[in-house]
């Protein structure tokens, strides 16, 4: 007589009934912290662009700008790029001459482009309110706002609600923090 090892039927249906039970209550939960984690590395992106905008002013001694790459005011999920603003107009100008970022007796003679960032993946939105900012930010030669107004950037998920979304804070001297949660999104 031989002695089989094994599942039977039985064993092997509630097997897979217990699978199918435990996947249901883990999947939108490993949904819901892949949604967060997009929403976070879409913020800190943001404000390591601050960041970068803030310490190059200060290192350069030049104003230098972050200016949003949609046509739309308040708009910045189409992404944006930091440039050495060097005639402080908020406006990236090149020459059109090689090389770039030429200077004069040590001081930058045109814009020169310090980074550009992609637009978010689609579904996100980072939209400010209607201050300075909607089109710009800028940074004196000291690391402060040339704006003396803070604001609010609200960075957003189709798919998760305002308590999950991030809020990019900016003091009135042009300091970044985020925060979770915004009062509105689009």
């Amino acid at each position: 007589m031989l002695n089989r090892h094994g599942f039977t039927l039985i064993e092997l249906l509630i097997t897979i009934a217990i699978a199918a039970i435990v996947a249901t209550f883990a999947i939108p939960s490993f949904t819901q912290s892949i949604r967060n984690g997009r929403l976070t590395t879409n913020a800190n992106e943001f404000l390591t662009a601050l960041n970068l905008a803030r310490s190059e002013a200060i290192k350069r001694g030049v104003q230098v700008t972050m200016l949003r790459n949609s046509t739309t005011s308040t708009q910045w999920e189409s992404g944006w790029q930091v440039f050495v603003d060097s005639d402080g107009n908020e406006t990236f100008n090149d020459n059109g001459t090689a090389p770039t970022c030429e200077t004069t007796q040590g001081f930058p003679s045109e814009d020169c482009l310090l980074r550009t960032y992609p637009a978010l993946p689609s579904g996100f939105t980072l939209r400010t309110g209607n201050s300075s900012y909607k089109d710009y930010i800028a940074f004196n030669p000291s690391g402060l706002s040339i704006s003396s107004a803070g604001d609010t950037f609200r960075l957003c998920s189709d798919q998760a609600d305002n308590s999950k979304s991030r809020s990019i804070i900016i003091n009135s001297i042009g300091r970044a923090r985020i925060s979770t949660g915004t009062s509105t999104c689009p």
